[in-house]
């Protein structure tokens, strides 16, 4: 499942969509937000897409994941709007026969996600706010 959501994302929930009898491994990353980056203190932040975009470049994520991986089933979830300090903005959950294509493959679609998908986000400082790129 690809989802674009302003709501709470629900790890065990999205971690039960990837659960295939086929498959003896499940890898998840989840990204949280952090309450600092680069020594200023962060106190929240904010997600904006082009959310038809977006979803059109998850699900080629996928797609390429499943060319490269024998993965059985992938499930990628992203907040858009404010998220609060410690709360998930990310899931990535990936099943596979054996755990070493799970990792590879979650790896490779958070890696892509940051890279491909249209998502920015505007950090909320203690003294400012600014967008930043995905990668630091």
């Amino acid at each position: 499942m690809i989802r674009i959501t302003e709501d709470t994302l629900d790890i065990n929930a999205i971690t039960n969509e990837v659960i295939d009898p086929a498959c003896g491994g499940i890898d998840v990353f989840v990204g949280t937000v952090r309450n600092q980056t680069k020594g200023k203190e962060v106190t929240h932040l904010f997600f904006e897409t082009y959310e038809s975009m977006a979803i059109s470049e998850m699900n080629k994520i996928a797609s390429l994941i499943k060319e490269k991986w024998p993965v059985q089933k992938i499930s990628i979830h992203h907040r858009v709007g404010r998220v609060e300090i410690g709360e998930v903005v990310v899931v990535i959950a990936v099943s596979s026969p054996h755990r070493k294509e799970a990792f590879e493959a979650c790896q490779f679609a958070i890696d892509t996600l940051k890279n491909t998908v249209p998502i920015w986000k505007k950090e909320f400082l203690k003294d400012g706010e600014v967008w930043v790129s995905a990668y630091p």
